[in-house]
């Protein structure tokens, strides 16, 4: 099986690393020093699930890459769209493309640009970055990939993709209704996003006070209404079971948003908060926690140079 990675950043470089670890011929898409890197000293995984040196293929051309059977896309969301025009001489007729990017509208993006057919739907939960150039470092002991076909059947590539997993050391499974999957995880993304950027601490004291506490369930409780007014098959108490989850988190874990926020790097926040706003002002669904974030984040959506530069 031949996996083309685009964007070998924590999710794209970890899952990626495990499938060629399980025997499949996986190529990854990078850039700059860290693609420097990967060629010359191959992909290193450090993890306390088991540590891992790869020799690999590496390119900033994904169409010296291909044919591919699985094309797994982990760019962030904003390279969305040049990344799908760079991937278009590797979609053959029997190629599937999984989108593992956060957001709830990443699928919709590759329909544009895909045949419908190569699309499936796809979540990941790791928590993992680019350590120094050439090494993803994973932590915690959660690393699981869920994906499906949005009809809900059967098919012969996710049992073959999840078999490939399975060989690999990934926790995977194939869900019947991906598209309740993505909300799922959607749902706790914005909550852990937006306030462990828009209060700078990680998950452990947010929870932990009462106010904070309070203002994480309501942000996700928006979601939850915005997604069940799109018709989505959710809970009305999966903001609480989000919640309880949330309890079970390290205190010291945060999100990648935050870790952005800190480095002075691009938020995904118009497709987080911001698309929740946007989608609940399309359905009519009033969300005001999430526009506030939306707002207390405004300076900083384009990094901190930007910001720098308007000032």
């Amino acid at each position: 099986m031949r996996v083309v990675v685009i964007g070998t950043g924590g999710v794209g470089g970890y899952f990626g690393g495990r499938l060629a670890q399980g025997g499949c011929d996986v190529r990854f898409v990078a850039r700059g020093e860290h693609l420097a890197a990967l060629r010359e000293h191959g992909l290193r995984i450090e993890s306390k699930l088991g540590d891992l040196q790869l020799a690999v293929r590496a390119s900033d051309d994904a169409a010296s890459l291909g044919p591919a059977d699985f094309i797994l896309i982990s760019v962030k969301l904003w390279d969305t769209e040049t990344a799908l025009q760079a991937i278009a001489p590797l979609v053959g007729p029997e190629t599937a493309v999984v989108s593992f990017q956060n957001g709830v509208e990443k699928e919709e993006i590759l329909r544009r640009h895909l045949p419908q057919r190569a699309v499936l739907g796809g979540v990941s939960y790791v928590s993992a970055k680019i350590l120094r150039p050439g090494v993803i470092s994973q932590s915690g002991a959660m690393q699981k990939l869920v994906f499906g076909e949005f009809d809900g059947s059967a098919s012969d590539r996710t049992a073959a993709l999840l078999d490939a997993c399975k060989r690999g050391g990934i926790d995977a499974e194939i869900s019947p209704d991906i598209t309740r999957a993505i909300w799922e995880k959607f749902i706790f993304l914005v909550g852990l996003s937006a306030v462990t950027t828009a209060m700078r601490s990680t998950i452990g004291p947010i929870r932990g006070n009462g106010r904070t506490r309070s203002f994480l369930l309501d942000v996700m409780r928006e979601v939850v209404a915005v997604g069940r007014a799109q018709g989505v098959h959710l809970e009305e108490d999966l903001a609480e079971k989000q919640l309880a989850f949330c309890d079970g988190l390290p205190p010291g874990m945060t999100s990648s948003m935050h870790t952005d926020l800190e480095a002075g790097r691009r938020l995904e926040l118009d497709w987080l908060s911001g698309g929740v706003t946007e989608l609940g002002r399309l359905a009519g669904v009033s969300t005001p926690l999430n526009r506030a974030v939306c707002d207390i984040l405004a300076l900083h959506t384009q990094g901190r140079n930007a910001n720098s530069q308007a000032g």
